[in-house]
């Protein structure tokens, strides 16, 4: 055989040994996207739960979360490149702001990103976006009237920026969260002036009917 039919052969079984790895990775990328979509409709749906402190089924659909989490990350885990490609880590940030929100509506502390498994620029992201949460929930106990609830989920939003705030890295260290910090800054004070107009307002009604049970007196 000559030199030139053995450096084919050669050749040849390189590009057997490529193919294999491709076809493999792109099974695991297919199999990714699916899996990635269906943690981030469980991580929603735990939140909505939340929202409506239905506390055993937000916890179920977190469970269940968490078990697909770990499909997705065992599918990606080795191929780098796919671990931390957009879908996967979009998703585990998903997976982030669901734990966040749910501890947090139960005014438990901040779980830490090894307790979820997520990569640090996830957890830090999903913490911007619990943040949205945490506004929609303060507004829907604001509707109620003003209560020291608001006040608590005010006070856990600016806990958030002061934190995501001191992450001056680069977006591709932290997953763009610069754009999201800047996201809870807006949303933090329009948050802070809804909770200080209700405190003005219950404040005004705790003063007029003072005056109305001082004029009843009279």
């Amino acid at each position: 055989m000559t030199t030139r039919n053995l450096s084919a052969q050669t050749l040849q079984a390189i590009g057997e040994q490529i193919r294999a790895d491709f076809i493999a990775k792109t099974a695991a990328r297919d199999a990714a996207v699916t899996i990635s979509r269906e943690l981030i409709r469980h991580c929603s749906l735990s939140i909505r739960a939340a929202h409506r402190d239905e506390w055993e089924e937000a916890a179920r659909l977190l469970g269940e979360a968490r078990r697909i989490a770990g499909e997705l990350t065992g599918k990606v885990r080795p191929y780098p490149e796919l671990y931390f490609t957009g879908y996967t880590q979009d998703a585990l940030k998903e997976l982030a702001e669901a734990h966040i929100t749910l501890a947090l509506a139960q005014g438990q502390d901040f779980p830490r990103p090894e307790e979820i498994g997520v990569e640090y620029a996830a957890y830090l992201n999903g913490l911007a976006e619990a943040a949205g949460e945490l506004r929609r929930r303060a507004l829907d106990k604001i509707r109620s009237g003003h209560n020291a609830e608001s006040e608590r989920l005010l006070t856990a939003m600016d806990d958030i920026y002061d934190l995501l705030v001191t992450m001056d890295f680069p977006d591709a260290i932290t997953g763009n969260l610069r754009r999201n910090t800047d996201m809870v800054r807006g949303v933090l004070e329009r948050t802070r002036g809804d909770v200080t107009v209700s405190f003005r307002e219950a404040e005004l009604k705790a003063a007029v009917e003072s005056l109305r049970e001082s004029l009843s007196k009279v």
